[in-house]
């Protein structure tokens, strides 16, 4: 199957493996309130094609993988997967993704091309009582550290990759904006 086989939209931008080390991780601590953690990862993503739902909508996707490594000790401390979907009749992203803390996330967002910059952008975002782009997560994380909303951006311009994401999360008594961001070059195009 060949890339251009398929209208991934912008998705296509996405295609490939990309590494990063400059990233940080803001995080909830117990004991200070605030963490810090540089990290560095990998992020494949893989086209998988058209996905059809009811005979009457398709998209085109890509399946991707995520690994993070904290530079501290050099342990994977996040690992994800899921899907990015292109929906090119309503101009719709969709993020699907799940992390083995068992929550899972339905985000989206619209996207237009931008005339002014060959730069691709896209933000998608959901929320725990969003109908649309909504948060699942086990009775433990609802109870314990509950994921309240969810955006995350990523900007594309030719072999460089920059996201920001924020994760609200209720932990410890008090909502706490979780972020990371980093910056990631292409390596792969495959």
């Amino acid at each position: 199957m060949s890339n251009d086989e398929f209208d991934y939209g912008p998705l296509k931008a996405l295609i490939g493996v990309w590494k990063g080390d400059q990233g940080m991780d803001i995080a909830p601590d117990q004991a200070d309130g605030r963490e810090e953690n540089p990290y560095f990862e990998t992020i494949t993503f893989t086209p998988i094609g058209d996905v059809t739902n009811a005979d009457r909508q398709t998209m085109t996707g890509l399946r991707y993988h995520q690994t993070v490594t904290r530079k501290s000790d050099n342990k994977v401390f996040h690992d994800e997967c899921g899907y990015w979907l292109w929906e090119a009749a309503t101009s719709t992203i969709i993020h699907s993704l799940q992390i083995p803390r068992a929550v899972a996330v339905m985000a989206g967002g619209t996207w237009k091309p931008d005339p002014s910059t060959s730069a691709i952008t896209l933000e998608v975002k959901a929320g725990i009582n969003n109908k649309d782009w909504n948060i699942a997560q086990s009775p433990f994380m609802r109870d314990n550290a509950k994921t309240i909303a969810f955006k995350h951006k990523i900007t594309v311009n030719g072999d460089k990759l920059h996201y920001f994401e924020s994760t609200i999360i209720d932990i410890y008594g008090s909502k706490f904006d979780h972020t990371d961001e980093n910056t990631l070059s292409r390596v792969s195009d495959k």
